[in-house]
């Protein structure tokens, strides 16, 4: 049997394995035989949470004619997406939320880009972003995504080291757009993702 790496890349776009199956279609013991088999690329954190290479999700899909699952309202995960380029922001963010049990799957890219092409699939709960990231930057992914009524619900949180001031002067931020000071303070983010998870809870029950 074939063995995760044990060492994460931190360059790679990656998923948990719950977002690995929906997009596939497939249970979440069908994954783990493909990622046993070789045929997901996939490596486990320092802290034992098993990561999938959306890359190689990706290429499955292609080699096999697999169209992605569509996830429905009642669906009893929060999902969430995080992108920034800081390998350090995005590792500590997915192991914290990892870490509390909670209802929730995350996925993690390194690249705004990478999210745009990704996040119809993905149809994430929420999004969290850094803004000043290489090419596409986090300003731009907002506004693409505001503007498009596909994401009209999605809730969006910056994470970012810039005043007001200097965001204002790069043309301000979409109405609605949580800001949250980098370092996130790992309280602050405890509380509002178990929020969001009870909040979806209660949908899932109605």
């Amino acid at each position: 049997m074939m063995e995760d790496k044990t060492v994460s890349n931190p360059t790679a776009d990656y998923c948990g394995t719950f977002y690995a199956a929906r997009l596939l279609g497939l249970s979440v013991g069908t994954i783990q035989s493909l990622v046993e088999k070789g045929e997901l690329e996939a490596w486990r954190t320092k802290g034992g949470h098993r990561r999938i290479s959306m890359g190689s999700i990706r290429s499955y899909q292609s080699e096999h004619g697999v169209k992605a699952y569509s996830l429905t309202p009642s669906d009893p995960y929060v999902r969430m997406l995080v992108v920034d380029d800081d390998a350090t922001t995005r590792e500590m963010m997915s192991e914290l939320i990892g870490s509390w049990k909670l209802p929730v799957d995350c996925t993690v890219m390194a690249s705004a880009m990478e999210a745009l092409i990704d996040i119809h699939n993905l149809r994430p709960d929420v999004l969290f972003t850094d803004l000043n990231m290489p090419g596409v930057d986090g300003l731009a992914l907002l506004r693409t995504l505001r503007s498009n009524p596909a994401f009209e619900g999605l809730l969006m949180v910056v994470i970012t080291g810039l005043s007001a001031q200097e965001i204002e002067a790069r043309g301000g931020l979409p109405p609605n757009t949580i800001v949250v000071e980098k370092p996130v303070m790992p309280s602050w983010l405890q509380g509002f993702v178990t929020a969001l998870a009870t909040r979806r809870a209660m949908q899932s029950a109605a």
